[in-house]
């Protein structure tokens, strides 16, 4: 049935309007040879006039192939957002079709990938996966399978991912030259990239002979997190405790909760304190002040992973390969010069 509850039109129907066979209609929809010019026209005329269309996704079933790629994120990262924008485009220019399935506190990542396999998907690409290396091993051995914003080494899965420590190297090296010493890192958890978020930030504050002062607060890669360490930070300055001057957050959305927190108990960033995110997902444009962050690359991200998908799916003997791209901090309203001590 259509939309509307209406049975829709089937080529039996463009059949017995237009006066020809089955059989005959088929042959046209496949643009075989065996009707003749004028029949040809009637035919697609009739069925363009009932609105029937041939069911493509049942024809490619029929040959083995659904070109279909599946595509498991985790509702409410809104850097997934941004990638799956960038998939959509570069799948349909490859000639394939895109389904997704997310994940939930409720849904776990093997459900929402069993889903999309069930559904006949050649591929699946897996957004800022958290599941086992076992797991995803044993998947890339069922099927194609690329991770992105992940990697673990050994697994038989595509890894498409920025250089993280990189990332991290410019967002501290930039606050030391503003002159910031307490630099204070939120944690992403299990979060994708958090290791090397967390240790690229350890050996940056070595680096920079503020070792001593190296704190890395327990966080996720959610507002909340951000919400929590704020409550943090400003029950500590009211025991006595000075605020950091800088903080960098395990992604954006962790740094929007920061920010919220801070400014609605009179904290005025820049002057008071420095925050960077991590990602540049769209959340980082629609802050009245922007959010400096390090920009990961989605649509680029995106392109390799449906490219990797595709060329494994088109030549079998492709072996699993990498994609490492280079970050870049992008500089807007949230750090400024250190606060005199």
């Amino acid at each position: 049935m259509d939309a509307s509850g209406r049975q829709r039109p089937t080529m039996a129907d463009v059949a017995e309007k237009a006066g020809v066979s089955r059989a005959l209609v088929s042959i046209i929809f496949r643009n075989q040879a065996g009707a003749g010019r004028e029949t040809r026209e009637r035919v697609l005329r009739v069925a363009d006039e009932i609105g029937y269309r041939p069911d493509s996704a049942a024809r490619l079933l029929a040959r083995g192939r659904s070109r279909t790629l599946g595509v498991m994120f985790t509702v409410h990262q809104t850097f997934h957002t941004d990638l799956i924008t960038g998939i959509y485009p570069e799948a349909e220019r490859l000639g394939y079709d895109v389904l997704l399935s997310g994940s939930t506190q409720g849904r776990s990542e093997a459900k929402a990938v069993e889903a999309l396999l069930s559904h006949r998907c050649e591929a699946v690409i897996l957004l800022g996966p958290d599941a086992r290396p076992g797991y995803l091993d044993e998947l890339g051995q069922r099927t194609v399978a690329v991770s992105v914003s992940r990697r673990v080494p050994q697994a038989h899965v595509d890894f498409v991912h920025s250089a993280e420590g990189k990332g991290v190297r410019q967002a501290m090296d930039y606050l030391v030259e503003l002159g910031h010493h307490r630099i204070v890192h939120i944690d992403g958890g299990r979060g994708p990239g958090s290791a090397e978020r967390r240790r690229a930030y350890r050996a940056a504050m070595r680096r920079h002979g503020l070792e001593d002062r190296a704190r890395v607060i327990p966080g996720h890669h959610t507002e909340d997190s951000g919400v929590e360490t704020g409550r943090l930070l400003l029950a500590e300055r009211d025991s006595g405790r000075p605020l950091p001057t800088a903080v960098l957050a395990g992604n954006d959305r962790c740094a929007m909760g920061l920010l919220m927190t801070l400014t609605r108990a009179g904290i005025e960033v820049p002057r008071d304190l420095s925050v960077v995110g991590y990602d540049d997902s769209h959340l980082s444009h629609l802050m009245p002040i922007g959010l400096t962050t390090v920009r990961q690359d989605a649509v680029l991200m995106a392109e390799h992973a449906v490219r990797f998908a595709v060329e494994r799916l088109e030549n079998g003997e492709l072996q699993p390969r990498e994609a490492v791209l280079d970050p870049k901090l992008v500089v807007r309203g949230t750090t400024g010069p250190a606060p005199a001590e």
